[in-house]
């Protein structure tokens, strides 16, 4: 059972159950519909609450287990939403284009880290002033700036993250597609117009209104918390040969 329980008339005052155009609606959503609306389709909130319930007892679980969730929001609304929870929470994090291979090519990955981090320390250090005139300095610190801007968010992300959570799955189908792959479970918002089928835990809802993706954000932010401190207390706990 997940710590928080989910409140659905806070998603329902976020929007949480507008859905796309009827026209433009995925089949295999329909389980998830309630009914139609000035052509629109309307998500059903209590399998939103649900699913959501389920999700957050995964997240809190996988923290719990001292794994990382990966967030991933390239699209404009989710963008500074993902980043400040990845913030608070010390996870990695996607919110510009998603490069082929972030997750299922670490080695070339793990090489560009690689050589950002090592620019980084020769900045701090001094050794590039010591060795470049000033000009060339400020070019090493713009591509410092640009590979950050790119890869940032995933500098110290562990080689597997546990769960990877998605706010857009039709935006960020390469995320979805290279989890899938690997067989990192995926949690996401799944819209009116989207295949939930691809997602192991998918949450039914609007996945393009700022206030439903905060809100959503906020239950797995708490979840992975949660999940933190059950794992603090356990490294605090004294083991049986400690006790004696």
């Amino acid at each position: 059972m997940a710590t928080v329980d989910v409140d659905i008339k806070k998603l329902l005052e976020a929007g949480a159950h507008f859905g796309h155009k009827t026209s433009r609606w995925h089949p295999k959503m329909a389980p998830y519909i309630h009914s139609k609306r000035g052509g629109s389709h309307v998500i059903d909130l209590t399998q939103t609450v649900s699913a959501l319930e389920d999700a957050l007892v995964f997240v809190e679980k996988t923290a719990a287990e001292g794994k990382q969730i990966l967030f991933v929001g390239t699209k404009r609304q989710a963008q500074d939403i993902i980043k400040d929870v990845a913030a608070a929470t010390n996870q990695p994090y996607v919110v510009e284009r998603w490069l082929g291979g972030m997750l299922t090519n670490r080695n070339t990955m793990s090489g560009r880290i690689k050589y950002l981090k090592d620019l980084e320390a020769k900045m701090e250090t001094g050794q590039l002033a010591a060795k470049y005139n000033k000009l060339e300095v400020q070019r090493f610190q713009e591509e410092i700036d640009e590979m950050n801007h790119i890869y940032g968010g995933i500098k110290n992300m562990a080689a597997r993250p546990g769960a990877v959570f998605v706010t857009d799955i039709t935006h960020d189908v390469n995320a979805v597609r290279e989890a899938r792959k690997l067989g990192i479970p995926i949690v996401a918002l799944v819209d009116t117009n989207a295949d939930p089928s691809q997602i192991d835990y998918a949450i039914p809802c609007n996945d393009d209104a700022i206030k439903a993706i905060k809100l959503v954000v906020d239950y797995i932010q708490t979840a992975i918390e949660a999940g933190k401190n059950q794992a603090a207390k356990k490294a605090d706990k004294p083991s049986a040969k400690e006790e004696k």
